[in-house]
């Protein structure tokens, strides 16, 4: 759901700006005209990560019969393809900080964890749980929090607060984004009653029950709300998707090594960054019960 786009530097840079606060603007007539000094954008970045597979494949495997593919190297290929993306989401949701680096250490990319850190509601007291956030030019991890057990469950309460924290500073939430265990909550806030009935299929009588919920309509809006495999049980976000962004450096790209033996090999790479054009367009609810 995050728009793709193009990063220039191992650093890559936004700029993020806001409205001044609306108020009284009245002028007597005939006056003259008085100036202020306008106030400058603010620059961010974000640290750009390398994504990398490497894939060996023994001409004998390429060689025998196979079931449903024609080469096992361009099935291997596939399957690490998807893998890789799945590495890039599990980081794009995640508590991770961004890091220049250095020769022995790998480059990281924050993730949206570190980056949402004004907009944060915590459901119960939890102890030492901070967001620092963008912080010398690079994104902290957050620091989680120690409540536990029941009252630190979601509620409706902690969602309401959080799409208004959002819509506060100008985001227009379209998508909650957690999951499953504060999925399963959210299909038992008051209200969320469930659906059971019949639907006539080619004239074939159907029984459907419908146990979860995928639409939340506040008061400050209509928010999808999916699930996502790689989100942390304890953390859910109410996202503007507007405002969200993969950028490129590197896209991913399969080169073929050279042979040194009786086998295939090859080598998968991308290098990515994201971009969250404007942080306080979203909100977190953080330090949940989970199981």
């Amino acid at each position: 759901m995050a728009r793709r786009g193009k990063a220039t530097a191992t650093n890559h840079q936004w700029q993020t700006d806001a409205l001044a606060a609306a108020g009284s603007n009245r002028q007597v007539e005939g006056d003259d005209a008085t100036f202020t000094t306008a106030t400058p954008t603010t620059m961010l970045s974000n640290r750009t990560q390398i994504a990398r597979k490497t894939l060996i494949v023994s001409e004998t495997a390429d060689a025998v019969r196979k079931y449903g593919r024609d080469t096992e190297f361009a099935y291997q290929i596939a399957k690490y393809g998807k893998e890789i993306k799945r590495d890039i989401e599990w980081q794009l949701v995640g508590n991770q900080a961004s890091s220049a680096g250095g020769s022995t250490t790998a480059r990281s990319a924050a993730g949206l964890e570190a980056i949402i850190a004004s907009n944060v509601v915590r459901s119960a007291a939890s102890g030492v749980a901070i967001t620092p956030g963008y912080v010398g030019g690079d994104w902290v991890a957050a620091t989680d929090g120690t409540a536990t057990g029941a009252g630190s469950t979601i509620s409706e309460d902690n969602l309401k607060a959080a799409l208004e924290l959002a819509w506060q500073d100008g985001g227009d939430t379209d998508l909650i984004l957690t999951n499953t265990y504060q999925k399963r909550q959210i299909a038992n806030f008051v209200g969320a009653a469930k659906f059971a009935g019949n639907y006539n299929d080619n004239g074939k009588a159907q029984g459907i029950l419908v146990a979860g919920v995928s639409l939340y309509i506040s008061d400050f809006g209509e928010h999808k709300i999916k699930l996502d495999r790689f989100l942390r049980q304890r953390t859910l976000f109410c996202l503007d998707t507007e405002y969200l962004e993969v950028a490129w450096l590197r896209p991913l790209k399969t080169t073929p090594l050279a042979k040194t033996g009786d086998a295939e090999k090859a080598f998968m790479r991308g290098e990515w960054t994201l971009v969250v054009g404007q942080p306080d367009a979203h909100a977190k609810i953080a330090d949940l019960f989970s199981v």
